[in-house]
């Protein structure tokens, strides 16, 4: 149920009875002090202002016409103007017990499935030839979760792994592969450590320099021995990439992948194309694009090159072709894509090309949602101790060692299999939440005893949550109570009300995740819904209640609590334990 779609679609009715055809969004929008129980339309004011009328007086007469509407006052207890003219809203104890029981056989918990469009997704993106590292994980579980969402609310989505396994490097690594002879790489240390010695030789040696490069131009024009050396060393490393996204729990597989070198029959093709429309023009044998809208310090249109001297392609035209191919050939109506901050201008100028061939309509979203980011708590970028980059397999193995000697402190009865399962949905479930919790768009500080507290808005703490209400229930089976039909349900306490409100609360959480590509938005939600149940478990009986009524309206009440914790951790690629 989105109760902030209801009750802005009352208000634009208001509007049209009035007269009024609003040029502006009336939207209702949740407040965040659950205990008021109120949603507030705020947009009645520049309204207003926009038609040369005295805001408070146009809000008094939307309210009225709302009053008016039986299906207004069978859910609103009351709608008072406030201020200069917000409308709040307070919902009906008795409306929210009545939607609450609609949800006992509903596994989707209310929330509508939207109208279907197809997004295609851009996402974790590793290197070839170089381990995962800290780097890497804010596009891999961020972009994970936007996947998530958006498949539960309906859509068509398509996962694209877009791995760099085209390019200098490459050519880079099989000259050297070539000169060492080591065709029979085992394993991706030993790789990595190729990787630098031929990295070594390419800035050090201007003949092995030389001779790479043409090695690029050999791959991209399809050479069979280059082809055949490149396809190991891509192989090689996406193996130990699915291991990292199986430990993360990420849905990513090797159907997933498509790297740049798959859009290598497009690039000429694509490079003729805006030559020959004029889009783009040779100099000194590069081809070139001139985009008006990015100026050098000269205020003169910068140019971005998209073929060089020596007929080979850049990340640019790869880019061009990525879009390009998204929508022609996949029929994306949504492409999104979660590369960091620093990759934005990049995006902006090769996406500006895309527009103005007309390879993407105007229709069609292209969204770059990017992010910061992971610093440690002097500030700066997350490293070793030796300066280094820290591998991400070796983030998540301390990870779970740490969640596992916390278990073995708090919990000691936990051993064996059980412990090392427990240890690690805790650790990972708490790396993934530390980050996804953080805005997206922001650097944010990474830290090991406050990811894993059990306090604050942390993983460990909703997870908990999470364990504390699977015991509660069982308990109250064991002593053959029925509740779960949720007919018996009465709201009486402010705790009883504010679980409510943040339980039909979810839908709405869910779109903003969808549409913002903000899992922070779903974190903070439930929190404050594990927040507010701890507060009832607190403060008030449940099983132990006397009242029947009230006991099994307070077992519903956890009941829903632990399928929307559940539910909306789902979404985010973390899962609950039973026991903790």
């Amino acid at each position: 149920m989105n109760i902030s779609a209801l009750f802005s679609s009352y208000a634009q009715e208001a509007l049209q009875q009035l007269g009024i055809s609003s040029p502006l969004p009336i939207c209702a929008k949740v407040s965040t002090r659950y205990e008021l129980g109120d949603y507030q339309i705020d947009s009645i004011i520049p309204l207003a202002k926009q038609l040369q009328r005295q805001p408070r007086q146009l809000a008094e007469q939307v309210v009225e016409q709302m009053k008016s509407s039986s299906e207004v006052t069978a859910r609103a207890e009351s709608i008072e103007v406030a201020g200069p003219g917000f409308i709040n809203i307070r919902l009906k104890n008795s409306w929210l017990a009545e939607s609450l029981t609609a949800l006992a056989d509903d596994p989707r918990l209310g929330v509508a499935r939207q109208s279907p469009s197809h997004v295609v997704i851009d996402y974790s993106s590793p290197n070839v030839a170089k381990e995962m590292h800290v780097g890497h994980l804010r596009s891999t579980i961020i972009g994970d979760a936007s996947v998530r969402t958006l498949r539960f609310l309906g859509h068509k989505v398509t996962k694209v792994n877009h791995i760099g396994d085209w390019g200098t490097q490459f050519g880079m690594l099989i000259a050297h592969l070539e000169e060492v002879d080591r065709q029979d790489l085992l394993s991706l240390s030993d790789l990595e450590g190729f990787y630098r010695e031929a990295k070594k030789r390419y800035d050090q040696d201007s003949d092995f320099s030389k001779r790479a490069r043409r090695y690029v131009v050999k791959l991209q024009q399809g050479d069979e021995y280059c082809r055949k050396m490149w396809r190991q060393l891509v192989d090689i490393s996406m193996q130990q990439n699915q291991h990292n996204y199986d430990l993360l729990n990420v849905s990513l597989t090797p159907a997933d992948i498509r790297g740049e070198s798959a859009y290598n029959d497009m690039l000429p093709e694509i490079v003729n194309d805006l030559l020959a429309r004029d889009i783009a023009k040779e100099e000194k044998g590069s081809v070139v694009v001139y985009l008006d809208d990015y100026q050098n310090k000269q205020g003169e249109a910068m140019g971005v090159v998209v073929r060089k001297q020596d007929g080979g392609y850049l990340y640019t035209t790869t880019d061009i072709a990525c879009a390009k191919y998204r929508y022609e050939t996949l029929k994306a109506d949504r492409i999104l894509y979660y590369i960091d901050a620093r990759q934005h201008q990049h995006l902006m100028m090769a996406w500006a090309i895309v527009r103005k061939a007309g390879y993407v309509p105007p229709n069609v979203a292209l969204e770059h949602h990017k992010f910061g980011m992971m610093l440690d708590k002097q500030g700066q970028p997350f490293k070793t101790r030796e300066g280094g980059t820290i591998k991400l397999c070796d983030l998540l193995a301390e990870a779970v060692s740490r969640a596992k000697q916390l278990i073995e402190q708090k919990s000691p009865h936990f051993t064996g299999t059980a412990l090392d399962e427990l240890a690690t949905i805790i650790g990972i479930g708490a790396v993934k939440y530390a980050d996804l919790s953080k805005n997206r768009t922001t650097d944010y500080i990474f830290d090991w005893d406050s990811m894993l507290s059990f306090e604050g808005n942390t993983a460990p703490y909703i997870q908990y949550a999470g364990a504390r209400i699977h015991s509660l229930l069982e308990k109250a089976q064991q002593q053959g109570i029925v509740w779960q039909d949720g007919k018996d349900i009465s709201i009486t306490t402010g705790e009883e009300r504010a679980i409510a409100l943040a339980i039909l609360q979810l839908e709405e959480r869910l779109s903003v995740v969808a549409r913002e590509g903000l899992p922070n938005i779903m974190c903070q939600y439930l929190y404050d819904l594990a927040s507010l149940f701890s507060r009832l478990y607190a403060n008030s009986p449940i099983v132990t209640e006397s009242d029947v009524v009230q006991r099994k309206s307070r077992l519903y009440l956890a009941q829903l609590t632990e399928k929307v914790l559940s539910l909306g951790l789902s979404t985010l690629g973390i899962r609950i334990p039973e026991r903790m």
